[in-house]
């Protein structure tokens, strides 16, 4: 059974810097993409970051230049370094995934439990 484990969420303030972590236990043959995404009180979930199998990544307008996605292929985790963070970046963040467990077959949405960031001004 696949799980996707975050941690590195907090208390920090303005200006201060988390970094996120996400490991996927279990059996799996590939990843496809794997994202952060955040959702704050009242307000819908959004994406944050993405990096594709090949490294291609993408970033939310609000992160560009401050946030920072990377992963560990051996390890089957993806990062997420925060810098400079600010009161709006509050939020539980979530890992997705999007994975192959066995060779050929179907991909896989997977999400992870979520792990609350807040930012003090």
């Amino acid at each position: 059974q696949v799980q996707l484990v975050e941690s590195g969420g907090g208390l920090v303030q303005a200006g201060g810097s988390l970094r996120l972590s996400c490991a996927a236990s279990g059996s799996i043959f590939s990843m496809n993409v794997m994202a952060w995404y955040r959702q704050a009180p009242e307000k819908q979930r959004e994406l944050v970051a993405s990096i594709t199998s090949g490294g291609s990544t993408k970033y939310a307008d609000s992160v560009k230049g401050r946030f920072t996605i990377s992963k560990d292929n051996a390890k089957n985790t993806v990062y997420l370094q925060m810098n400079s963070l600010k009161p709006e970046d509050t939020a539980v963040y979530y890992c997705n995934a999007v994975l192959m467990l066995v060779p050929g077959g179907p991909y896989y949405n997977y999400w992870g439990q979520g792990t609350q960031v807040t930012v003090s001004s």
